[in-house]
């Protein structure tokens, strides 16, 4: 019941769009910007491309982060995320992290479901090449964004989890928590940084994990 409950107001969310052309994406959008289509049939058997566009960094009036439906071009929905847009033969639901897109699937009535796919000149699109053209390199890759983000995160408690114990009543009755590491600042921030870039990485996927990417602080 809440789940039917929050599909209904996802599909409420959505409003009708201008009709406005999709813009072109260009090469510095890459980390701004996601365009995701899938092409689906009319029940008279024509073909309609689906396109999401998202931009990350939200609209310039309000600052809020909107995903837009354009049907063969033209703007046919738009919603706050998450969005759940209602299409032929099912819906596309849209979620994004702080880094990025996080879910962007088509989800039709018979219960099958499709990642749409990415822009080619898209991080996501740019990433899926990667994948196809040099596999072991995108594997070795998708580790590494994975160690980046646990050392981020691990550090991150223990330095958290110091100051954190030291609060008096949790102190009397835990004890004070001492890290082992104490790092230096420049240190902090390369680490930092190297766990920005792993959820980054991670995102251009469309891969999300609650406590790795939501913790990288990115």
């Amino acid at each position: 019941m809440e789940q039917s409950w929050r599909e209904r107001r996802g599909t409420r969310r959505a409003k009708a769009g201008d009709g406005s052309a999709l813009k072109p994406f260009r090469w510095w959008q890459m980390t701004t910007r996601s365009v995701m289509s899938i092409t689906l049939r009319e029940p008279d058997g024509r073909a309609v491309a689906h396109t999401v566009d998202v931009r990350h960094g939200g609209d310039a009036s309000d600052g809020v982060v909107r995903a837009k439906l354009y049907r063969d071009g033209a703007l046919h929905l738009v919603s706050r995320v998450p969005a759940r847009f209602a299409v032929r033969g099912g819906h596309i639901e849209v979620r994004v992290s702080e880094s990025g897109l996080r879910r962007c699937h088509f989800l039709a009535d018979d219960g099958s479901e499709r990642q749409l796919a990415p822009d080619p000149r898209s991080a996501e699109g740019r990433r899926l090449q990667l994948a196809r053209r040099h596999p072991v390199a995108s594997s070795v890759l998708g580790a590494l964004s994975i160690v980046l983000l646990l050392v981020g995160v691990g550090l991150n408690a223990l330095q958290i989890a110091e100051p954190i114990s030291q609060i008096p009543p949790i102190a009397d009755t835990l004890g004070a928590f001492e890290s082992p590491l104490h790092l230096d600042p420049w240190l902090n921030i390369a680490l930092g940084v190297g766990a920005a870039l792993g959820a980054i990485e991670r995102a251009s996927r469309l891969r999300y994990h609650w406590l790795l990417d939501s913790g990288a602080g990115t």
